[in-house]
C-alpha cells in the first residue's frame, strides 16, 4: 500500500494532525490509541516526545471541535429565547438586511465567511457515516444515521435551509411593493457576487429562497424587478442535464483555485447538497467488489477524488474582513416558517384562486406566534 507511514511516530503524526478521524467520536478508541502509542514508544525517548506533542495537537483540535458543537446547541437555545420574546411582542421585528448593510458585495463576503466556517468543521468520514440506503436529500431524520457523527454535516445543510428561508422572509416582510422589489434586486446582486467569488452554495440558497412559492407568486412585485441578472444566475444553476452548467462553472472555479496565488482566487464552495448526492449515488450505485471478487478500486478512487477535492476547498482561509454586525444578523435573525411566509405573501398580494383563498383563511386562524422558524447557527472563529 502506498502512502502508509513507515514509523510509529509518523503514523501517530498523521492521526494527530487530522482533526477529523473516526477516533474523535469514540472515547474507547482514544484510550486504545493512547495505550498503543505508549507501547510503541516505550524505551524510545525521541518517539515518546514526538507522540506527546502530537497527542497535545490532537487534544486541542478535538477540544476546539467539541466547543464548536456545544456552541451550536447554545446558539439554538438563544434563538429560542429570542423567539419567545417575539411571540410576546411580534412588533419587535424592526430590522432587515438592507438596514444592516446595503452593499451586496459585503454581504456576499460575509456569507463566504460563514460557508468556509461551516466547511472547515466537516470531516471526510462524515460523508460515509451519514449515509444510509436512502436518498440523501430525503428530509427524514433517519438520513443521518448517527447525529453525533454527522452533526457538522447536518449543521451545514441546516445553514443552507436557513439562508433560503431568510431570503424569502426578507422579501415577504415589506408592506410596500416597491420595497419588496428593491429587496429582490438586492439579493440578486448578492447572488451574483457569490457566483463571482466561487461561493456556489450561498448562490443556490439565495436562488432557492427566491423560487419558494410564497415569493414566486408575488407577480406584481416581480413585474417591478429587472430580472435579466437573475435569469442568468438561474441558467448557471439550472438542474437540467444533471446540473451541466453548474458543473462547468465549478470546474472553472476549481482550475482557477489550483493556479491561484491568493486566497481570494482559491475559494471554491460547492453546492453542497449536490456534492452529497453525487457521493451518495457513487457509493450506492457501484458495488464494493467486482464480479471476480476483487475490490472495486475504481469506485473508491473516485470517492477519494471527490472527498479529496472537498478537503482542499475547506482549508482555504477566507481573505475578507469580518463584519460582526452583518454576521450576527445572518446567523441569528429570526426567519419565517413556510406558513408564515405564505401568510405574509397573501397579505402583500391577495390570493388569486380558490386554493390560495382557502389556505389564506386557514393560516389566519393560526396564532402569529407560531409562525417563526428558529434556525440560527454560530460563527466561532475569531480574526
Amino acid at each position: 500500500l502506498t502512502g502508509v507511514s513507515s514509523s510509529p511516530g509518523q503514523y501517530a503524526s498523521d492521526a494527530a494532525t487530522d482533526g477529523h478521524t473516526v477516533l474523535m467520536w469514540n472515547e474507547r478508541m482514544m484510550r486504545s490509541l493512547k495505550e498503543l502509542t505508549h507501547r510503541l514508544t516505550s524505551g524510545d525517548e525521541l518517539y515518546r516526545k514526538a507522540v506527546h506533542q502530537m497527542t497535545q495537537v490532537l487534544i486541542r483540535k478535538l477540544t476546539n471541535l467539541s466547543q464548536y458543537e456545544e456552541a451550536l446547541v447554545k446558539i439554538k437555545a438563544t434563538a429560542t429565547d429570542r423567539l419567545t420574546v417575539l411571540k410576546a411582542k411580534p412588533q419587535a421585528i424592526q430590522r432587515d438586511m438592507l438596514s444592516i448593510c446595503n452593499d451586496p458585495f459585503t454581504v456576499a463576503q460575509q456569507l463566504t465567511h460563514i460557508e468556509l466556517e461551516r466547511l472547515s468543521y466537516i470531516g471526510p468520514e462524515e460523508f460515509i457515516q451519514a449515509f444510509e440506503k436512502k436518498d440523501p436529500l430525503d428530509n427524514e431524520k433517519s438520513y443521518f444515521s448517527d447525529h453525533k457523527k454527522a452533526s457538522n454535516l447536518e449543521a451545514y445543510v441546516e445553514w443552507f435551509n436557513r439562508l433560503s428561508f431568510m431570503v424569502a422572509t426578507e422579501i415577504c416582510m415589506p408592506v410596500k411593493k416597491k420595497q419588496r422589489a428593491r429587496v429582490i434586486e438586492f439579493f440578486i446582486d448578492v447572488a451574483r457576487e457569490c457566483f463571482n467569488i466561487g461561493n456556489f452554495n450561498s448562490l443556490m440558497a439565495i436562488i432557492s429562497g427566491m423560487n419558494m412559492s410564497p415569493v414566486s407568486r408575488l407577480r406584481k412585485t416581480w413585474s417591478k424587478v429587472k430580472t435579466a441578472k437573475f435569469d442568468i444566475l438561474e441558467h448557471q444553476m439550472d438542474p437540467s442535464s444533471n446540473f451541466y452548467n453548474y458543473r462547468t462553472a465549478l470546474r472553472g472555479a476549481t482550475q482557477r483555485s489550483r493556479t491561484a496565488n491568493s486566497n481570494r482566487e482559491k475559494i471554491v464552495i460547492p453546492f453542497f447538497s449536490l456534492l452529497i448526492k453525487d457521493i451518495y449515488f457513487l457509493n450506492e450505485g457501484c458495488s464494493n467488489k467486482m464480479q471476480n471478487g476483487h475490490v472495486n478500486f475504481e469506485k473508491f478512487w473516485e470517492m477519494a477524488k471527490q472527498v479529496g477535492e472537498f478537503m482542499v476547498w475547506k482549508k482555504v482561509e477566507c481573505p475578507f474582513e469580518k463584519d460582526r454586525k452583518i454576521l450576527q444578523y445572518l446567523l441569528t435573525a429570526p426567519v419565517f416558517s413556510e406558513d408564515a411566509l405564505y401568510l405574509a405573501s397573501y397579505e402583500s398580494e391577495g390570493p388569486e384562486n380558490h386554493t390560495e383563498k382557502d389556505r389564506w383563511k386557514s393560516l389566519r386562524c393560526v396564532p402569529e406566534s407560531q409562525g417563526w422558524w428558529g434556525g440560527g447557527v454560530p460563527l466561532l472563529h475569531s480574526s
